[in-house]
């Protein structure tokens, strides 16, 4: 696949139909390729992953390929995932949490006489 060179038909006729299509500005067709194995009987037959290969071509508007990236098993380990939090997920669970407490104690208490603590 050549950039600028390559299009649609080319990707199909080599690669095939693709595993996910996407549709923004332009098309991006994404081909998974996954392999694993059932693992020796100490790890409780768990799957090993073997290969984990994912190729993303972007075209234009035309059909000419534009960008493609290629990320395999050891490119995708290098992500790395934020473990920050927003305030709004915050207030969303207090305001959940406020909710439940107040059915609790509607139901514990549904004639509302008896006296707070």
């Amino acid at each position: 696949m050549i950039i600028l060179e390559s299009n649609k038909n080319d990707a199909t006729k080599i690669l095939g139909f693709p595993s996910t299509k996407n549709t923004f500005d332009n098309d991006i067709w994404i081909y998974i390729e996954r392999k694993t194995t059932v693992s020796q009987v100490r790890t409780l037959g768990r799957k090993k992953l073997l290969v984990n290969n994912v190729l993303v071509l972007e075209f234009d508007n035309r059909g000419l390929l534009i960008k493609k990236d290629f990320y395999n098993k050891d490119s995708m380990n290098d992500v790395k995932i934020s473990k920050n939090t927003t305030k709004v997920l915050d207030k969303k669970n207090s305001f959940i949490q406020n909710v439940i407490t107040s059915l609790r104690q509607k139901i514990n208490d549904p004639l509302g006489q008896r006296k707070a603590k």
